[in-house]
């Protein structure tokens, strides 16, 4: 498995004084800098073209359970990010604090319940909707109501494959045909893998066409995670968050009509959430407390990191800012690389 270099550039040690789980959301923006945190290891020449030589994560939020799928959303001038145990959606904006934007996010059921119950990967759909992944209600959901005054009222996309409930849909994103891929662990049940409630025996990646007709795509990754399109959408990337079994990144060909060819190993990683930057870099979240930046030749150039577990990333603001959401926080780092869509 690869991991980080220790040489790190630009290194920042981690504020004291942290907040506990479940404390009062703490917002960085009204300072005259965000705390900075982590840094940045540079591995391969080509990285200085990507990430500038002074650039540092810093500390937007933080305070929160756990947090999870970041997505940049122009209509509100700022990124929506989910925290799951919560079962909240925040919003962050540059000089307001973080605060929920919707909740119930991902389990709007009557009986309560515990575990990761809230959404996890949020995406914008071709027409500028929210699509939310979402833990307790086990399906994908685009949220009814405006930016502006959200309430947890949501349309089925979809819940289930040939009658039985899904996992727990993990994270998605669009082709520019329409169709949603996902992906779908047993993270949002209660018990795991070794809950009653399961009812698939396997741990799948989707896909849903506009008509809504959903095929199963991959059906033999242990803990299939974070999803993400090559810019020219030739190329599926998912990867695996089971650091037992399966650390890997996977890569499959898209076929024209939307199928999947033959995987490969991309990248021998334990991997979560997934961002893709206009070059076809791959910018991969989870592993050794940070985010990896792969080449599209399955390159490691070198790594973002955070000094926290690290669930996710997206590009937002003109395309140049990697938010990215570790463990109880929220951090941002600006780039010269360019997000795809931007």
């Amino acid at each position: 498995m690869n991991t980080f270099p220790i040489s790190i550039v630009a290194c920042a040690c981690v504020l004291a004084g942290s907040f506990a789980r479940g404390a009062e959301i703490v917002d960085q923006a009204n300072a005259s800098r965000p705390a900075p945190i982590g840094g940045v290891e540079r591995v391969d020449p080509r990285l200085d073209a990507l990430v500038p030589l002074d650039a540092v994560p810093e500390i937007l939020a933080e305070g929160h359970e756990w947090t999870e799928g970041p997505v940049w959303v122009p209509a509100l001038g700022g990124v929506l990010y989910s925290d799951i145990p919560n079962n909240a959606v925040y919003l962050w904006r540059d000089g307001e604090a973080a605060s929920i934007w919707l909740q119930p996010s991902g389990y709007t059921g009557a009986v309560a319940r515990g575990g990761e119950s809230g959404s996890n990967g949020l995406t914008l759909d071709r027409g500028g909707r929210l699509v939310l992944a979402q833990h307790g209600d086990r399906r994908l959901a685009r949220l009814d109501a405006p930016w502006e005054a959200p309430e947890a009222t949501f349309a089925t996309l979809v819940g289930d494959f040939e009658g039985m409930r899904f996992n727990s849909p993990n994270d998605v994103v669009q082709r520019s045909n329409g169709d949603f891929y996902f992906t779908d662990p047993p993270y949002g049940l209660e018990q795991g893998m070794d809950d009653p409630a399961k009812e698939l025996d396997l741990q799948g990646v989707y896909r849903l066409t506009p008509n809504g007709e959903v095929s199963l795509l991959v059906d033999d990754l242990s803990r299939p995670n974070g999803i993400a399109f090559s810019p020219d959408e030739s190329i599926l990337y998912v990867a695996s968050s089971d650091g037992r079994n399966q650390p890997v990144v996977m890569a499959y060909e898209v076929a024209p009509d939307g199928s999947l060819g033959g995987g490969r190993v991309f990248y021998e990683s334990w991997g979560d959430g997934m961002a893709v930057d206009q070059q076809g870099n791959l910018y991969i979240a989870g592993p050794q407390n940070g985010v990896l930046i792969v080449s599209p030749d399955g390159e490691h150039m070198g790594s973002i990191v955070t000094t926290q577990s690290t669930s996710n990333c997206a590009f937002g603001d003109d395309g140049s800012t990697l938010y990215i959401t570790a463990d109880m926080y929220l951090l941002r780092i600006r780039l010269t690389a360019k997000g795809v869509g931007f």
